[in-house]
């Protein structure tokens, strides 16, 4: 999958997965897991969540990044945010309340980039990528976060010769060995999300299971 795709998408407007409520998980786990107010919470693939609000309003300061500059403008524009913008190495740097987007490619980031984070969510990131490029991605994540970094995982699971990604199916089985060598793993809860889903029903699936993890970065 190559860039262009995702940029390509933005271009159109085809963001079916860009939601515009809450996700349901991060409400529910976030604060029991996360209970520090000063949280600095990594947001990968971000696009223009309204998740990112939630988390600032938490009392979390918010680093997203983000390939689409579309996207990127987007978001501060539709929530009234008139953000600065400076260079930062590879990336264009986005920044206003505290919440903070590197528009650029997800692989550029260094340590440097993350080194005060001490959280991260990603509802959309690891699912957005076929299967080649999961392996690359959750090595990269490990390899710039700093240790002890918690990370509130939420994968879908479906038959995936029954729809073309994206989003692409993660078992329970591919995230122990994503990052069992990396991180302990908790599995909080299991969710069958077909019924609340019927795009996806519609595209053929015949099941739709969302599982929510809790990683610890060794």
């Amino acid at each position: 999958m190559k860039k262009d795709f995702w940029l390509e998408r933005w271009e159109r407007n085809e963001i079916g997965f860009h939601q515009d409520e809450i996700n349901p998980y991060l409400r529910r786990y976030w604060q029991e897991l996360f209970p520090a107010r000063d949280t600095r919470v990594f947001v990968p693939l971000c696009g223009k969540s309204l998740d990112m609000l939630w988390l600032r309003k938490q009392g979390c300061p918010v680093l997203g990044v983000e390939l689409s500059a579309i996207a990127v403008q987007a978001f501060f524009e539709e929530n009234g945010y008139a953000p600065s913008h400076t260079v930062s190495g590879k990336f264009e740097q986005c920044e206003a309340g505290d919440i903070r987007i590197l528009c650029g490619d997800f692989f550029d980031l260094q340590r440097g980039d993350l080194a005060q984070v001490n959280g991260v969510y990603d509802r959309a990131s690891l699912v957005a990528l076929p299967p080649e490029m999961r392996e690359r991605y959750a090595g990269h994540l490990a390899e710039i976060l700093p240790p002890g970094t918690q990370i509130l995982l939420v994968t879908f699971d479906y038959p995936q010769a029954e729809m073309q990604g994206p989003p692409f199916a993660v078992s329970i089985d591919e995230v122990e060995a994503l990052y069992g060598s990396r991180a302990s793993i908790r599995l909080l809860a299991q969710h069958d999300a077909l019924p609340d889903n019927p795009r996806f029903r519609q595209r053929g699936l015949s099941r739709l299971q969302e599982n929510i993890f809790l990683l610890t970065l060794g």
